[in-house]
């Protein structure tokens, strides 16, 4: 018994050790909340994400263009905001804010340069972006563009964007 447990032992770990080897060829790029979520100054926007269920849509296929208030950006709220927000009674409120922060379609830096923008967010309304001098959006700064995703674009701001 003990033998036959040795050889399925072996077979697995074979097996393990092949589709291993094959993982990097299977991977895919990853997608706009696993980069966030990854980064480590991003843990209160996944926090937000996740109270809003926003997850499995930042998750799937987009493109979006992901406007991502660092941890430093959501600390200059005032004091109690983000506690507020994360409340299951104001799921509406978090999700309009969070949604503000996101454009259909992947936008990058070079698209922007010199231009002056309105551009409608998933939320309905419009978000106003001007790239004449780096690039800034609304009194937000983008402090890292291009962070490029499979499903899209992070442009990392300095401020949380308020619909």
């Amino acid at each position: 018994m003990n033998r036959r447990f040795a050889i399925k032992s072996a077979l697995l770990a074979t097996g393990v050790a092949v589709a291993a080897a094959c993982a990097p060829m299977m991977e895919s790029e990853p997608d706009i909340v696993d980069i966030a979520a990854s980064n480590g100054n991003f843990n209160t926007l996944v926090a937000a994400v996740t109270a809003a269920g926003l997850v499995d849509t930042l998750k799937g296929d987009g493109p979006f263009t992901v406007f991502a208030p660092t941890d430093a950006a959501f600390a200059k709220l005032p004091a109690g905001t983000i506690d507020t927000l994360l409340m299951p009674e104001n799921i509406d409120q978090l999700t309009a804010i969070l949604t503000y922060h996101v454009v259909p379609g992947a936008v990058t830096s070079d698209q922007l340069a010199g231009q002056r923008l309105s551009v409608a967010t998933v939320n309905g309304a419009n978000v106003h972006i001007d790239g004449r001098n780096g690039v800034k959006v609304e009194e937000s700064n983008v402090t890292t563009a291009d962070i490029i995703a499979s499903n899209g674009v992070i442009h990392v701001i300095d401020a949380v964007l308020l619909p």
